[in-house]
């Protein structure tokens, strides 16, 4: 037995998940969207499935997706980029293992900007390396240089940016970026970003890339996703974008994890980056649609939502709404007693971890997210009546 696995905790993720399907609740936990992806892009799967190869892709991916990935990048980010910066995976989950696997050695460490991805520490442990967090305070949830100078040591190899961040919902500006890149380049760091939610971008957002800052091409690692560029979570097609030696690096690790994902669903993301530029304006429509119906319907409910720029998620802050509970707490209770499912976020980090904040996807239909908000005042209800009696929450 391994004891790094004996260990480790279920996925919050899935932990929420499986606690939504046994109470047959509703699932505001888990980032999928039940709506936004065209029809043109299942289309095109659908034909490379009856028409195409459906053997072994070559382990870095289509040449045809691997030219798709590059030419994005440079339209939408005039980066100077071609086939040979590109690795595809299956997933970004996957391009984020290979990433880290290739360029962390035992003893390196790594820092981890917290709350984060619960994927990261586990596969920065997993390759011998040492995770360092440096916690982001709410409600702004910036990054402070001086946090992040104070964890480096003569041990740091790598920096972890989530940008646009999960769980928060945060697009870093400008200043912060410069931060991160201005300690990578002074400390000799490979930055590993994790850039998915990209293009999931509301209220007229621009994103820039830590790549295209100066001095920073040749020391990052971008993981991408098509599942969250198309609302295709299932698909898991992914890819990694970087210098040549970076890539070939990732592209040896990525070859003992999965070697190739479906060749079908390769030539889909390829058709659908070559094509779908145009439909990314409408996909942002949606989503802001979707946040600002879930965010009035909180704030009706008399919760505090915090303000999301980006992703699927908005937070809400249960001790500002007036709720005592914490977010474990309160989250086991809407799922079993008020019937709809959130994340907390406490599991995002691991040294003195939030315990007032949950997650919530607005990445539904709209009967969804009304179902959704009336499942959560009546969670309301009952820690207020619990208050009211003087029982303790469940």
């Amino acid at each position: 037995m391994n004891p790094l696995y004996e260990t480790m905790a279920t996925s919050v993720f899935e932990r929420m998940s499986l606690a939504a399907a046994k109470h047959q609740a509703i699932n505001l936990g888990q980032g999928f969207p039940d709506f936004g992806w065209r029809p043109e892009i299942i289309e095109a799967a659908a034909s490379a499935l009856r028409e195409g190869s459906n053997q072994y892709a070559p382990s870095r991916g289509l040449p045809l997706l691997r030219e798709a990935v590059s030419g994005h990048y440079r339209r939408h980010h005039g980066l100077d980029l071609s086939a040979e910066h590109v690795c595809v995976t299956s997933g970004a989950t996957e391009a984020l293992a290979a990433a880290i696997l290739a360029t962390v050695a035992p003893g390196d460490e790594v820092i981890v900007m917290t709350p984060a991805y619960d994927a990261y520490a586990p596969l920065v442990r997993r390759a011998e390396g040492v995770v360092r967090e440096v916690a982001l305070q709410p409600p702004g949830w910036r990054i402070e240089r001086s946090a992040i100078e104070a964890a480096v040591t003569s041990a740091t190899r790598a920096i972890i940016l989530n940008n646009p961040h999960n769980p928060t919902g945060r697009l870093f500006d400008a200043d912060e970026l410069a931060i991160v890149a201005e300690v990578a380049i002074a400390h000799d760091l490979i930055v590993i970003a994790d850039e998915v939610w990209e293009h999931v971008l509301l209220d007229g957002q621009m994103f820039t890339p830590i790549a295209a800052l100066a001095g920073m091409a040749g020391r990052t690692l971008k993981c991408g996703s098509a599942g969250k560029i198309f609302s295709l979570t299932g698909w898991k097609i992914g890819w990694l974008v970087a210098a040549p030696e970076l890539a070939t690096l990732a592209a040896r690790a990525h070859q003992f994890l999965t070697f190739a994902s479906a060749p079908n669903l390769q030539t889909a993301v390829a058709f659908g980056l070559a094509e779908g530029d145009s439909w990314l304006a409408p996909m942002r429509t949606g989503f802001a649609r979707a946040r600002d119906r879930m965010s009035a319907g909180l704030a009706a409910a008399g919760f505090a939502v915090l303000p999301s720029a980006s992703t699927y998620f908005l937070c809400v802050d249960l001790a500002a709404s007036g709720i005592a509970a914490d977010d474990e707490a309160f989250a086991a209770r809407a799922v079993e007693q008020a019937g709809v499912a959130v994340v907390p976020l406490s599991p995002f980090a691991e040294q003195d971890p939030p315990r007032h904040l949950i997650r919530l996807c607005f990445a539904k239909r709209d009967e969804t997210i009304d179902a959704g908000v009336a499942a959560l005042a009546r969670a309301r209800d009952l820690f207020g009546q619990a208050a009211a009696t003087g029982a303790r929450p469940a």
